[in-house]
C-alpha cells in the first residue's frame, strides 16, 4: 500500500467526526471498565547509561522509553478498541512489570482519544473510551511510576471555528477569530482550517489546550501531519507556527513535543529549535492487520533515513525519531529473530526513542531480552547517533564516539548471504589498541590492533561492540562529531568543503606506421554508473533482469514491485541523472536528493517501450558530496538501467594518446591543486611517482618507457585527489566564532585546511592562548597539521579554536592521544 494512502486509509476515523479543537484525534469506539489504579510501587530506577552526558530528567534530555499504541490501532483494524481504558491500564501494568525496570517509562495514547469539545473549544474525552474518565486512567499510569502521552494535529476543526466559542483566560478572543483567511487546509488530511498566529488570541487559544493538558499531567504530545514533510514540503502546507506555538505553550507545562510525520529535512534546524524529537520516515506499520506489525523493507528503508539525519540530533538538540520499535514478540512483529536484533540495534545507536509497538501483555522472552539488555540500552541513551563509514556495500559499519574515548561500532548485514564484516579501526577513528565487547553478549571478546572481524554476521543480522581504546591511542574526531562544541554563526558545508575525488584517464596505445589512429580527446565530466554498481544500495525487494534485448544500457536493469522500494547512490559532483525504461506497467517515484524531495517523476509510457530514458536530471548542485534516492509509489514496476553523474572535471583532457611509431611523452594538467594529489593509479596499484611519471607544477607527464610497456589499445589510469575528512567542514566568518573539544589525554592535535580566504586561528589549551595560527595559503589544500602539542599531563584538559580574521575559519578533524 503506498504510505501515503495508508494515512488516508489508516487515520480514516479522524475524519469521521471531526469536531476537536486544534485538530486533536477522534474517539469512537466501545466503552470499557477502568481498573481501580494500584498504589504507587517501588520500581527501580530507569537505567542511564554511563556515558549520557546529563543527569537532567527534563523533557529531550535523553531519548525517551516507552509503547505507543499505535502500532496496534493498526494491526487490529480498530484503532479505538486499542485505547480502551483498560487496554491502556493492561499495557502500563505490563510496562510496569516487564520493561520499567530497563528504563521504559511512557505510555503514548494515539489517534482517536477524544470525541469533542468543551464550551471553550478545548478537546474532551471520549466517555464511550473513558466510562469512569480519562483522568483515572491518567491516574494511574501516574501510580505506576510511569508519563502519560496524546495526541493532536495541526490548525482548528471548522465546528468550533464556525461555533465562534469564548478562549479559555481569554475573555476578548474567540475561535471565530483566529483562523487565517482566506480559510486554508490546516492537515494533510483536511480536517482543520489553518489558524493566524498573527493574531495574540491563537496563541492563547492554543495555551488555554496546552494547560489544560498540564492540569491534567500529561507528561507527552504527538503532533501529526507536520509540514513541510508528511508528504508535503511545497508549503501549500505549512504548519512551522503551529509547532513553534505548541512549543512555547507545551514547555511552560514541562510536555515532551514530538513531531510526526517523515518531515523535510531542509528544516531540520527548525524542528530541533522548537521539539524534543521528530520523525524522519513514513510508518514504521506495514499495515498488515491482524497479520504482522512490521516488514523488513521498513526497517531496511531507516538506514538511508539514519546516514542523512544522524548529525542533526543530540543532547542539546533533541532526537531523530524512527517510529514504534515493534520487535518484542516473534509472532507478531512481522521480522526474524536476526532482523528484530537488527532493528533493536539500529534504534540503540541512532539515540532514537525507543518506544515499543506491541502488545506488551504478549511479549516473548527474546523480545524483552532485545528490549531490556542494559548496555544496549545505555547505547541509546548515551544520545549518541552513529553514521556509516559508508553506505557503498549492504555489509555496513556504523560508528559513534563516546566522550570517555571509545567508540561504539555497529556491523550491518543488509545483504543476502552470511558474512564476515571486517572493520577498520581507521575508519572509526582509532589507531592503536583496543578492547573490543560484545554488547548484545555482554562480554569482552579479546583486543584488536589495525582491525577487528565480526565472523558469520547472518543476513539481516548485526552485531555490537564497544572499542575501548588502550593508553596511547589516537582517537580522531569529525567536525560533525557531537563532543565538539561550536560558539557563534557556524555553517556546515555550504560551499566551504573540498570533498575527495577521483577522474579516469584513458591511455590509447596504437602504431601509425601500422594503420592506427588517436582518439579524439576531451575534458570528462559524466561517468555512467550501471545498475550493478555495488555503491548503489538497494532497500526492498529488488530483481536483477539480464539479457533482455530491450536497449538496455549494458543489456541488463534493476526491478522492484513493491511501493516503497527504494535505491540510493552517494556520488560526487555537480549534477545527475536518473535512465530508466518507461512502459505502461510503470508509475511514480519521488526522488529525492541530499534528503530533500525533489521531484515526483512519472516513468508510465503509453504505449510502446521507451529505453534508457532521463526520466530525472539535476544540474545545479554545489559541487560536493551528494545522495540520491528513488522511491517507487504507483504502477506495477520501477527499473534502474544507470545513472549518469556529472563531474567537476580534474584534468583537461580525458585520453591521452602514445603512438609507437614517433615515442613521445603524455602530459596531463590537473585541474585541482598539485598538492591534493595523492597518486595515479592502475586497477588499483599505485604508479611510482618518479618512476612511472613525474610532476611539474600542475603538469603530470608519463615517461615514454613507462607507455610504451602499456599494451595496445586502452588502459585505465585513475588519478586520486585528497579533500577534507570525511568530505565536509564547519565554517564562521565572524571574528570570535569558536569551537572546543575537552578530552581525556595527554596529546592533542588539529587538521584541517588552509586557503586564500582564511587567516588566523587563536589557540586556547585550558583556558590560556598557546598559538596563533597563520591557516592562510596560496592555494586550498585539505588535512594540514595546524596545531600539535604533545606532554599534557593525564587527565582532561579543553581546547578551544578561535577564529581571529580572515574572511572564514573552517574547521576539519581533532584528534588526541588517550593518556
Amino acid at each position: 500500500m503506498n504510505t501515503r494512502n495508508r494515512h488516508a486509509l489508516g487515520r480514516r476515523w479522524l475524519a469521521a467526526l471531526a469536531v476537536a479543537a486544534v485538530g486533536t484525534t477522534i474517539g469512537i469506539g466501545g466503552a470499557a471498565a477502568a481498573a481501580e489504579p494500584r498504589a504507587a510501587a517501588s520500581t527501580p530506577a530507569p537505567a542511564v547509561a554511563p556515558m549520557a552526558t546529563t543527569d537532567d530528567d527534563t523533557p529531550g534530555a535523553r531519548p525517551y522509553m516507552g509503547w505507543s499504541s499505535y502500532s496496534m490501532q493498526v494491526y487490529a483494524g480498530n484503532g479505538s478498541t486499542w485505547i480502551t481504558a483498560d487496554r491502556i491500564i493492561a499495557q502500563s501494568d505490563a510496562m510496569h512489570d516487564k520493561l520499567q525496570s530497563a528504563g521504559y517509562e511512557y505510555i503514548n495514547i494515539d489517534a482517536a482519544w477524544n470525541d469533542g469539545v468543551d464550551e471553550y473549544g478545548r478537546p474532551t474525552p471520549s466517555s464511550k473510551l473513558y466510562p469512569d474518565g480519562l483522568q483515572a486512567v491518567i491516574d494511574h499510569i501516574h501510580a505506576n511510576g510511569q508519563k502519560v502521552g496524546l495526541y493532536a494535529i495541526p490548525g482548528i476543526s471548522p465546528q468550533v471555528y464556525e461555533a465562534d466559542l469564548p478562549i479559555y483566560g481569554a475573555p476578548d478572543c474567540s475561535t471565530g477569530d483566529i483562523v487565517k483567511q482566506p480559510i486554508q487546509q490546516a492537515d494533510y488530511w483536511g480536517i482543520g482550517y489553518r489558524i493566524d498566529f498573527s493574531n495574540p488570541c491563537a496563541q492563547k487559544y492554543v495555551d488555554s489546550i496546552a494547560d489544560m493538558f498540564g492540569e491534567w499531567g500529561i507528561d507527552f504530545l504527538k503532533f501529526d501531519s507536520v509540514t513541510p514533510g508528511s508528504g508535503i514540503s511545497d508549503l501549500s502546507l505549512d504548519a512551522r507556527d503551529d509547532v513553534k506555538a505548541w512549543s512555547q505553550a507545551l514547555e511552560r507545562n514541562d510536555i515532551w513535543f514530538e513531531l510526526s510525520w517523515a518531515l523535510d529535512i531542509r528544516y531540520a534546524d527548525y524542528w530541533a529549535q522548537y521539539a524534543d524529537g521528530w520523525r524522519v520516515e513514513w510508518d514504521v506499520e506495514c499495515y498488515c492487520e491482524k497479520t504482522a506489525l512490521t516488514n523488513w523493507n521498513n526497517i531496511a528503508r531507516l538506514f538511508p533515513r539514519a546516514t542523512d539525519w544522524w548529525r542533526y540530533a543530540g543532547p542539546d538538540r533533541g532526537w531523530n525519531d524512527f517510529d514504534s520499535l515493534n520487535v518484542g514478540n516473534g509472532k507478531m512483529d512481522g521480522l526474524t529473530k536476526d532482523e528484530r536484533r537488527t532493528a533493536a540495534t539500529l534504534w540503540a545507536v541512532s539515540a532514537a526513542p525507543m518506544y515499543v509497538g506491541n502488545d506488551l501483555t504478549q511479549l516473548d522472552d527474546y523480545g524483552i531480552q532485545l528490549l531490556t539488555n542494559p548496555e544496549v540500552i545505555a547505547v541509546n541513551q548515551a544520545g549518541r547517533p552513529a553514521h556509516p563509514v559508508s553506505t557503498a556495500s549492504p555489509q555496513q559499519t556504523w560508528y559513534a564516539a563516546n566522550p570517555d574515548g571509545s567508540v561504539t561500532v555497529a556491523v550491518f548485514n543488509l545483504g543476502q548471504t552470511d558474512a564476515d564484516m571486517t572493520v577498520s579501526l581507521a575508519d572509526v577513528g582509532l589507531s592503536g589498541s583496543v578492547k573490543v565487547r560484545d554488547l548484545w553478549a555482554k562480554k569482552d571478546v579479546g583486543k584488536a590492533e589495525g582491525s577487528f572481524v565480526a565472523t558469520d554476521v547472518p543476513v539481516h543480522g548485526t552485531r555490537l561492540f564497544t572499542f575501548t581504546p588502550a593508553k596511547g591511542t589516537t582517537v580522531a574526531l569529525n567536525d560533525d562529531d557531537a563532543q565538539l562544541t561550536y560558539e557563534g554563526a557556524w555553517t556546515r558545508n555550504g560551499g566551504l568543503e573540498q570533498v575527495a575525488a577521483s577522474q579516469s584517464l584513458t591511455v590509447s596505445v596504437f602504431d601509425s606506421s601500422k594503420g592506427g589512429a588517436a582518439p579524439e580527446t576531451g575534458s570528462s565530466r559524466v561517468v555512467a554508473v550501471n545498475d550493478t554498481d555495488p555503491g548503489i544500495a538497494y532497500s526492498g525487494n529488488w530483481g536483477h533482469s539480464t539479457g533482455r534485448g530491450l536497449g538496455d544500457y549494458q543489456d541488463d536493469v534493476h526491478y522492484a514491485e513493491a511501493d516503497g522500494s527504494a535505491f540510493q547512490y552517494s556520488f560526487v559532483g555537480t549534477g545527475i541523472d536518473w535512465i530508466t525504461e518507461t512502459h505502461e506497467s510503470q508509475g511514480d517515484a519521488e526522488v529525492y536528493i541530499d534528503g530533500v524531495l525533489a521531484a515526483t517523476v512519472s516513468t508510465y509510457q503509453a504505449e510502446g517501450r521507451g529505453a534508457q530514458q532521463v526520466v530525472f536530471s539535476t544540474r545545479d548542485l554545489e559541487n560536493g558530496s551528494h545522495t540520491i534516492r528513488v522511491v517507487k509509489k504507483s504502477g506495477q514496476f520501477m527499473l534502474l538501467d544507470r545513472l549518469d553523474v556529472m563531474q567537476e572535471s580534474l584534468l583537461d583532457v580525458d585520453h591521452v594518446a602514445f603512438d609507437r611509431a614517433a615515442p613521445a611523452d603524455a602530459i596531463v594538467h590537473v585541474l585541482r591543486d598539485p598538492g591534493e594529489l595523492l597518486g595515479v593509479y592502475r586497477e588499483g596499484a599505485a604508479l611510482k611517482s618518479g618512476t612511472d611519471y613525474t610532476i611539474d607544477g600542475d603538469a603530470v607527464v608519463f615517461g615514454s618507457a613507462f607507455l610504451a610497456a602499456l599494451a595496445d589499445g586502452d588502459t585505465a589510469l585513475e588519478f586520486r585527489f585528497r579533500g577534507d575528512v570525511q568530505g565536509d567542514v564547519h565554517g564562521a566568518k565572524d571574528d570570535g566564532a569558536a569551537v572546543s573539544l575537552t578530552f581525556s589525554g595527554t596529546a592533542v592535535t588539529v587538521t584541517g585546511p588552509i586557503a586564500p580566504d582564511q587567516g588566523e586561528m587563536e589557540v586556547y589549551l585550558d583556558g590560556t592562548l598557546v598559538d596563533t595560527v597563520d591557516v592562510q595559503g596560496d592555494a586550498r589544500l585539505t588535512q594540514q597539521k595546524l596545531f600539535e602539542k604533545s606532554g599534557l599531563k593525564k587527565g582532561q584538559h579543553t581546547v578551544r579554536l578561535v577564529k581571529a580574521s580572515g574572511d572564514v575559519l573552517r574547521v576539519d578533524a581533532l584528534s588526541y592521544v588517550t593518556g
